[in-house]
């Protein structure tokens, strides 16, 4: 998996400086940490980390459940990393939505488990599916696998890695069903997939397996958009 930026928020400088040091072995990094509410929710907002590891029992007036449920809010993953497990603070975190519970003392085998299994099903959380119907069948095509869309008149096909499917829609109508910003015209009548761009080329963008065109109006934005993933 990636090597995740993270966060924490923890009010026990000793006990920050062993989770960093816990990450740093197990190839995560540990970009900023914080021991209170409002500054754990300014650095976080600044520094956008993939995951941050929360504590319950912060410095200040409000807790770890309260800017749990500001990160809610804002749709930004989270872990309790807690020692607290009296069944008040569990009722109260009952109504947040972490990725997981990590109870202290940890071992580092367990943090990085919990991390990746956290971050795994973060990521299965956020895949989108696209339903279209070919050759009589109803099939659910995972966008991430979309490699690119090609109109063909009032049809369109859409060409994953494995298969071509040709749908009775226009390029534009599939193209709106598609979630997230992964997707960009690249020609009149194609739309790519930037996950799948290997490079862009004069009036080309390889792909893993061919290429296609990209007009001179469009290469700009396609490459704008390579370098902000």
């Amino acid at each position: 998996m990636k090597s995740l930026n993270i966060f924490i928020v923890e009010d026990e400088p000793l006990i920050v400086s062993t989770i960093e040091v816990a990450l740093r072995k197990q190839g995560f990094f540990a970009i900023g940490d914080a021991e209170d509410y409002t500054t754990a929710l300014r650095d976080i907002e600044l520094l956008k980390p993939d995951l941050t590891l929360l504590d319950i029992q912060l410095s200040g007036d409000k807790d770890g459940v309260d800017l749990a449920t500001e990160l809610d809010k804002k749709n930004i993953p989270y872990l309790f990393l807690s020692s607290q497990t009296d069944p008040n603070t569990i009722e109260r975190v009952k109504h947040t939505n972490p990725l997981g519970y990590i109870v202290k003392p940890f071992t580092e085998t367990s943090l990085r488990t919990n991390i990746e299994l956290a971050w795994h099903n973060y990521n299965e959380s956020k895949q989108h599916f696209l339903s279209i119907k070919h050759e009589g069948r109803l099939h659910r095509i995972n966008q991430n696998s979309i490699q690119y869309l090609k109109a063909f008149d009032n049809y369109c096909y859409i060409v994953t890695k494995t298969e071509t499917y040709l749908v009775p829609h226009t390029l534009k109508h599939i193209s709106e069903q598609l979630q997230g910003n992964d997707f960009i015209k690249a020609h009149r009548s194609y739309v790519v997939n930037l996950k799948h761009i290997l490079s862009v080329n004069k009036n080309t963008i390889s792909l893993i397996d061919e290429s296609i065109p990209v007009s001179a109006s469009q290469k700009s934005l396609v490459v704008s958009r390579l370098k902000s993933l």
